[in-house]
């Protein structure tokens, strides 16, 4: 059946009545949902990656890693997405077509009316948003064919929809203070979740983890016999942490993860236990490190009044630690040319994710234009004021389509000048948006409350 725009539209209407309900935590749901489906996720190997910062970024680099190592066909699921939902859904980064969104969506469907238990007006027992997207990811990478998948967690680990694969390797990132009320409020709390993706005796990947979150991931792989290895010892000196071409000192701490990665699972392939599409040599994988594209990383544009955009997604607080690294050496780059400090366009979701980043922001910044996504948790210009202080800065504020406009120009900024845009995921798919003449289709991810 032809795709067309009016048919697609449907489509996401249902998907935002979903996301509009919000998410349900558990595993039963996904687990029968897939089962209708012959269990699409056991068809292709995976590496499953879970991390507070960082695993879009390591998804990412593993992706090219797999693609540039003579892999045929690599799928890659991330969340959320900056424009188009098929973002979230790629292979050998090509994200699935609208008229495949539609029909799997339709079909998916169709299977849950068919056989009972899912009844669509009542959404608080249907299945969610993330949930539907994690199907239809599993179920479009089985019938292309892939030859193996990287599997980035939404949220947390333990109760997270992806968490019913049985992967090659386990991966975490990083572990910090986010999603509070979510996931709880330590570091301990936060690190029990995602090391609910370790499965008894697949290997785990630990980035850079704080001292109390790593005790947490060690005693979960101990006591499921997972072998830890653990990337702060395999590079523990700056110096032979790997080039990327993504910016950034925490970037060649992520490529250190997907290098260390790419190393484990290349002994588990030649040793016959993990799939022969893993058997990669560490100079492919260096050489395609310095080759990863993923953007709203510190991604920099060229804008066409002579200005340059820094487009980035530091959104708590540790990712403000590395905006706060970043913002450092972009100043001291700026006074060798002998330029003015940079402007800074930010937007928050949440107060406990804004006060951290402002007290960096407010350290480099000649001026701050505070911006509103649009998202139901935005902080308002108010609130945003609140979480500034103390601060030397010009501050205004304006609409992302007033300042970003159509034309790849930027209303506050002029020639030889610099703006950075941080603050939420969601801003930078909005900004990306205004600057293209786009709308972005909204259809992101809402947290729930606390986990059971």
């Amino acid at each position: 059946m032809e795709n067309t725009p009016k048919q697609f539209n449907d489509t996401e209407e249902f998907l935002y009545a979903l996301r509009n309900a919000g998410s349900k935590y558990s595993l039963d749901r996904i687990r029968k949902m897939c089962g209708l489906f012959g269990d699409p996720q056991k068809s292709f190997p995976i590496i499953h990656v879970a991390g507070t910062n960082g695993k879009g970024s390591v998804c990412a680099m593993l992706e090219r890693i797999l693609r540039g190592s003579g892999c045929g066909k690599v799928g890659m699921f991330t969340s959320p997405h900056l424009l188009y939902l098929g973002e979230r859904v790629q292979i050998n980064r090509h994200p699935i077509e609208k008229s495949e969104i539609m029909s799997i969506v339709d079909e998916i469907r169709a299977k849950l009316a068919e056989c009972g238990g899912f009844d669509e007006s009542n959404r608080a027992e249907y299945p969610s948003f993330f949930e539907y997207m994690t199907l239809l990811a599993f179920i479009y990478f089985a019938r292309s064919g892939v030859d193996c998948a990287v599997v980035e967690v939404g949220l947390g680990g333990r109760l997270d929809s992806t968490n019913i694969v049985l992967p090659a390797a386990s991966i975490i990132t990083s572990i910090g203070l986010d999603h509070i009320q979510i996931l709880g409020g330590t570091v301990a709390d936060i690190a029990r979740e995602k090391a609910g993706i370790i499965k008894p005796e697949v290997p785990v990947i630990s980035g850079w983890l704080p001292a109390e979150a790593l005790a947490v991931v060690r005693s979960v792989a101990a006591e499921k016999s997972s072998p830890l290895y653990e990337s702060a010892n395999a590079f523990s000196e700056d110096s032979s942490l790997p080039q990327t071409s993504l910016r950034g000192y925490y970037q060649r701490r992520n490529a250190a993860v997907a290098l260390q990665a790419v190393r484990v699972l290349r002994k588990l392939a030649k040793d016959g236990k993990a799939s022969k599409t893993f058997d990669i040599s560490d100079e492919s994988a260096l050489k395609c490190l310095k080759d990863v594209s993923w953007a709203a990383r510190w991604q920099e544009i060229d804008l066409k009044n002579g200005a340059r955009l820094i487009l980035d997604s530091s959104h708590n607080e540790e990712g403000a630690k590395t905006l706060d690294s970043n913002l450092s050496d972009l100043v001291v780059e700026l006074k060798k040319q002998g330029r003015a400090n940079p402007a800074i366009s930010v937007g928050v979701l949440g107060r406990e994710r804004a006060v951290p980043l402002f007290k960096v922001i407010v350290k480099y910044a000649r001026k701050i234009i505070l911006l509103e996504p649009k998202q139901p948790r935005a902080l308002t210009f108010e609130e945003l004021r609140e979480c500034i202080g103390e601060c030397g800065a010009e501050i205004s504020q304006m609409r992302v389509e007033d300042l970003y406009k159509s034309d790849f120009t930027c209303s506050a900024v002029g020639a030889g000048d610099t703006i950075v845009c941080t603050g939420s995921i969601y801003l930078a798919g909005e900004v990306l948006a205004a600057l293209g003449g786009k709308i972005p289709d909204g259809l992101q991810d809402i947290p729930y409350p606390k986990q059971p």
